[in-house]
């Protein structure tokens, strides 16, 4: 998440009114300042925030990211919605130990579904981004019965890119320039290289050393998530085409306007499968598009939702 400074920088860019400057700004502090509960669920302790009331809806975070990463979104989403956000198993400030030697998204989703049980949430809206978005689209297939929208903003079901003309290419350029150095990196305990070359490849220019120290502490608070799936027999468990294609939720696919090709196919793909699903681009955003340009990202989610209930 990126500090006040630079949100502000942003948002004076792209012309918009004080005041409303002045709202996302003291949003991010009431949300930060919220403590925080733990639950026991599926052998591992997560921490969550929830604000609002109604219809809940979950907020799952990205690869990098934790409960704190959607302080703009809960303000937004939690005066129409009881909006919780937690951190995913190995993400901050959970200290479970690094034990799943399968860990993928199947096994966060499996974490979702006992954590839906342990609130009594039934059915939910969840919106997800990147890793989260994965979680969120994995656990739909399994309980669709719980599920009454999806908001996925660039699930990486990179398998699938190998299958298009041409794609064999950008998934080899990825899993060569990105995922291979990354792994290779945690192996030989330099955690700054790796997420260094983990938020460069998935930003598509040189973004990590131009983070301000907040920002980059964040990311690396992080990083057990992401050499967690590096040591994972299976970290890009296939997704089923057909179980995607029969999943006939309410969804709506965001895409930043200027992230890597490689997820903008596999959003391209997401829209040709699924029956009920609109799509969204964020302009002006990239990979992370709730953080990169969080007013277009939430107006497009609210419309969104609000549209479910005409």
């Amino acid at each position: 998440m990126l500090p006040c400074d630079h949100k502000m920088a942003f948002y004076m860019k792209n012309h918009f009114f004080l005041p409303t400057l002045l709202l996302v700004v003291s949003v991010q502090v009431v949300a930060q300042d919220l403590a925080p509960t733990k639950v026991h669920v599926n052998g591992v302790v997560l921490h969550y925030i929830e604000r609002g009331q109604g219809e809940p809806l979950i907020l799952l975070h990205g690869g990098v990211g934790d409960y704190s990463s959607w302080r703009v979104q809960v303000d937004s989403f939690s005066h129409q919605y009881r909006v919780v956000s937690y951190s995913r198993r190995y993400n901050y400030p959970n200290g479970n130990p690094s034990r799943a030697k399968n860990y993928s998204a199947y096994v966060d989703a499996k974490d979702l579904a006992a954590f839906i049980h342990e609130l009594k949430l039934h059915r939910v809206h969840l919106v997800g981004l990147s890793a989260g978005a994965l979680t969120a689209l994995v656990f739909a297939v399994q309980h669709p019965e719980m599920v009454n929208s999806l908001v996925l903003a660039e699930p990486p079901v990179h398998e699938w890119v190998k299958d298009f003309p041409g794609g064999g290419i950008v998934y080899k350029e990825f899993m060569t320039r990105v995922w291979g150095p990354v792994t290779k990196a945690f192996r030989q305990g330099d955690t700054v290289q790796a997420m260094r070359t983990f938020v460069d490849g998935l930003s598509g220019v040189r973004r990590f050393d131009h983070l301000a120290p907040e920002a980059r502490s964040s990311i690396l608070r992080n990083a057990r998530a992401i050499e967690a799936l590096t040591r994972s027999s299976d970290p890009f468990s296939k997704l089923s085409r057909e179980q995607v294609r029969g999943l006939d939720i309410p969804c709506l696919i965001v895409t930043g306007e200027n992230t890597i090709t490689i997820h903008k196919l596999v959003d391209e793909e997401l829209a040709r499968l699924l029956p009920n699903a609109k799509q969204a681009v964020i302009p002006n955003a990239g990979h992370g598009s709730p953080r990169d340009n969080p007013i277009s990202f939430d107006r497009k989610v609210l419309e969104f939702l609000t549209g479910l209930r005409k």
